[in-house]
């Protein structure tokens, strides 16, 4: 019963079909490039209430049969007055796309932090499950990580270097072993292990075991395959969608909240930034590097 075409940069002329509408009451064609005439089948919507034709380049007269008719209206060309619905029409029309333009992102916003929160519980059990209940000796992490070969270094800190490395059993992991060269690599070491020994979040890496002797310190992590945020912000090789930034953004926030709030006493990482932010394959994002953090008591 309505047929609306407006603002659609149309050209070329009135097809004579549009006097099959029978049952049209509002034709709105207005805002087009249309040109040449009005054709005569326009005669036989005998039902036609309002016929917009404003904003086009149509030429000639109007049909006789239509001369008429009051319910035509939209260009001075033709000596017809412009149409009375059309500036209601677009008021409407703006004001819901006003309304749509702010309500839908923040409805997706926490949409999607409800669907992140959900997923936040279960734990992967793959096979770092299984080894986290074996000891990795320090030669098996030479062994996995050939001797620490600097092919398989990821990336270097201030107290030490990680690398990537395969374990006997097939699992990939990152080795972060300290420079103990530095004193201050002690400290640092202790306190990630006592940092991270009673954590367990979906966005934190996850620690599968330490191995510390007199001359070598080092934590085995979950490995990321897809690198740190750093890489993905200040690489031209690389591209986040807003999307993936605002889903890390929301896994980053989820790590802090849990660090404050969801532990026996708070934790301050207080050494957040993109390069501590590792990524795995999925791109959820799992804070690292806890090596200068701060355990609150109950008083600070």
């Amino acid at each position: 019963m309505e047929l609306n075409l407006s603002a659609n940069n149309m050209v070329g002329s009135l097809p004579p079909e549009i006097g099959n509408l029978k049952a049209a009451i509002l034709i709105d064609l207005s805002m087009n490039q249309f040109s040449n005439g009005i054709p005569i089948e326009i005669r036989g919507l005998l039902n036609l209430e309002v016929f917009s034709l404003s904003h086009n380049k149509l030429q000639g007269s109007i049909p006789d049969s239509m001369s008429n008719m009051i319910a035509l209206c939209g260009s001075s060309k033709f000596g017809v007055p412009p149409c009375p619905t059309s500036s209601k029409h677009w008021v409407v029309l703006f004001l819901v796309l006003g309304i749509a333009l702010v309500f839908v992102p923040i409805t997706l916003v926490f949409v999607w932090i409800r669907y992140r929160r959900g997923k936040r519980s279960p734990q992967r059990a793959d096979s770092l499950s299984i080894a986290t209940t074996e000891r990795i000796s320090y030669y098996e992490l030479l062994q996995a990580t050939d001797s620490l070969s600097e092919s398989n270094l990821i990336g270097s800190g201030s107290f030490g270097s990680v690398y990537k490395g395969i374990l006997r059993s097939g699992t990939h992991i990152a080795v972060k072993v300290f420079n103990l060269q530095l004193e201050a690599a002690f400290k640092s070491f202790d306190i990630e292990c006592e940092v991270l020994r009673s954590l367990c979040h979906r966005n934190l890496v996850k620690v599968i075991i330490s191995c510390s002797n007199l001359n070598f310190k080092a934590l085995v992590l979950e490995y990321m395959p897809n690198g740190n945020l750093d890489k993905y912000l200040y690489s031209h090789n690389y591209f986040l969608d807003i999307r993936q930034r605002l889903s890390i953004m929301i896994d980053v926030a989820c790590a802090l909240e849990y660090l404050h709030h969801g532990c026996s006493f708070p934790i301050i990482h207080c050494d957040l930034k993109p390069s501590n932010i590792l990524l795995d394959e999925d791109m959820v994002a799992h804070l690292s590097d806890f090596g200068i953090s701060k355990l609150l008591g109950e008083d600070e």
